[in-house]
């Protein structure tokens, strides 16, 4: 046999074992990875403190890597609020983990169920965003302002805010009465602030038109 060709079969053979090698050797990292999680919940579950608190360190980069390779499409700070309520779901439901059963796979499930939450709520934030091109900023804007000016009955106002569109009533009561930031009600509604923008726009000019009526 012409010994290049056995000397490329032998380093083909020598690739491949040391490829199962490689991988054998991760997933020992990974099972002891599992079993040392395990053990940190389990003593958890039993009141130490200190492993909880290591575990949780522990799982912080874990669920960063994760979040960000499956929603990486999503701004920093939503990512981090995200690692946060898959840590809290995971307090909330730590009494439920089985110590003799792989820790991994049940905050994964955990992971899942948060991630898929998220996507959820950034799938109906983008379905009710609407362009504000078409509409001047400042009127718009946190410097907008109700018509009390000319219409100065408040209980004809109030009643005219009351029968607002849910979306629009929410607006108008968080950046007019309650006076917050567009940011602040951002945060408080789960909107984007371009949403937020339209909404009030929209109910300033929707009370126009029923005060004026």
């Amino acid at each position: 046999m012409n010994t290049s060709i056995v000397t490329t079969r032998r380093i083909g053979s020598d690739r491949s074992q040391g490829l199962v090698s490689s991988q054998n050797a991760s997933a020992g990292r990974n099972e002891e990875k599992d079993r040392q999680l395990s053990i940190l919940m389990r003593d958890a579950q039993d009141g130490d403190q200190a492993a909880y608190a290591l575990l949780l360190r522990e799982l912080l980069p874990l669920l960063k890597r994760v979040v960000q390779a499956r929603l990486g499409f999503l701004p920093a700070p939503d990512r981090e609020d995200l690692v946060q309520d898959i840590l809290l779901s995971l307090h909330a439901a730590r009494a439920t983990y089985d110590p003799a059963r792989p820790f991994t796979p049940w905050l994964m499930t955990i992971a899942h169920n948060r991630m898929v939450d998220q996507a959820r709520r950034n799938s109906r934030r983008s379905a009710n965003e609407v362009s504000v091109d078409e509409y001047p900023i400042h009127v718009a804007d946190e410097k907008a302002r109700l018509p009390t000016d000319s219409y100065g009955d408040s209980e004809e106002l109030r009643q005219a805010i009351q029968a607002l569109p849910k979306g629009q009533r929410s607006a108008i009561e968080l950046l007019k009465l309650r006076e917050m930031s567009l940011k602040e009600a951002a945060q408080a509604t789960g909107l984007s602030i371009s949403a937020l923008k339209v909404s009030v726009h929209r109910a300033i000019k929707t009370l126009r038109a029923s005060l004026q009526g």
